[in-house]
């Protein structure tokens, strides 16, 4: 429904032309019409005069009601549903916030007696002979839980176009970071869609960057507060100065509501 008002809204200005030029027209047919019916003595003459004047006038009202219906879209029906769209964003904003609940923390507790238990591990080859190994660099980790078993990606296999966060099966309850590529030999802009449950399965697009992304970094931020839970694709575009796709990368995601985690309440005698 919004966008067909936001589609008569913009192109209103051609209808309102449009209708005056046909008044216009029929005004002509009119006068024209009228001049016939005075200056004929033949009475069948007259009455197709007369009935050309009748078909005039009534497609003139019918023009006259048109640009009164285009003029009530813009100055009602599309304020309305705009202030719609925002008490919607806003009831879902509302209603992503939850209240404290139990508290939940990826942090261990502390061992028994307020200190962890270490135990001192000698090193390889002995106290007078240490043996240095290397540790290999850890590999980046998205942040988030991973949905086990989620369905495939969609492309991500060309370097110009990955994303690290999200990846897929990642699931999202709070803005987040989008990490990744996103470049081309001739780059014109890249955009960042989603598909899902609250895009009517359709994808939308959610950001657009003008700068080529060559280094795995930081390029937008995806906020999901509005969409309804669910299964999501997550698509990155590339596009060169063709307007032509040149690669792309889609992950599925899944959109939760935020879990409960509130600060705990400090009990008499804790440290």
């Amino acid at each position: 429904m919004m966008t067909l008002v936001a589609l008569i809204d913009r192109v209103a200005p051609g209808l309102y032309f449009l209708v005056v030029a046909l008044c216009l027209w029929l005004l002509w047919r009119w006068r024209a019409a009228r001049s016939e019916y005075r200056s004929t003595y033949f009475e069948l003459e007259r009455d197709l005069a007369r009935l050309r004047q009748v078909n005039a006038l009534t497609l003139l009202l019918v023009l006259l009601l048109l640009a009164l219906l285009i003029l009530g879209v813009q100055r009602s029906v599309l304020p309305f549903l705009q202030q719609e769209d925002s008490l919607l964003i806003a009831r879902a904003e509302q209603a992503a916030a939850r209240e404290d609940g139990t508290f939940v923390t990826s942090t261990p507790p502390p061992a028994a007696g307020g200190a962890f238990d270490v135990v001192p591990v000698p090193p390889l080859g002995g106290d007078n002979n240490p043996v240095i190994q290397l540790t290999p660099t850890l590999t980046p980790t998205p942040v988030g839980t991973i949905i086990p078993n989620p369905p495939l990606v969609q492309g991500c296999n060309d370097p110009r176009a990955t994303l690290q966060i999200p990846t897929n099966g990642m699931r999202v309850f709070q803005p987040i970071r989008v990490v990744g590529t996103a470049f081309s030999d001739n780059f014109a802009f890249a955009k960042i869609e989603i598909s899902g449950p609250g895009t009517n399965n359709i994808y939308g697009v959610v950001d657009q960057t003008l700068q080529p992304v060559t280094a795995v970094s930081d390029f937008s931020q995806f906020a999901p507060a509005g969409y309804a839970e669910g299964l999501y694709q997550f698509r990155l575009m590339v596009f060169d100065i063709s307007q032509l796709p040149v690669a792309s990368c889609m992950v599925n995601i899944y959109i939760s509501a935020p879990p409960v985690t509130p600060t705990p309440t400090p009990t008499p005698g804790g440290a």
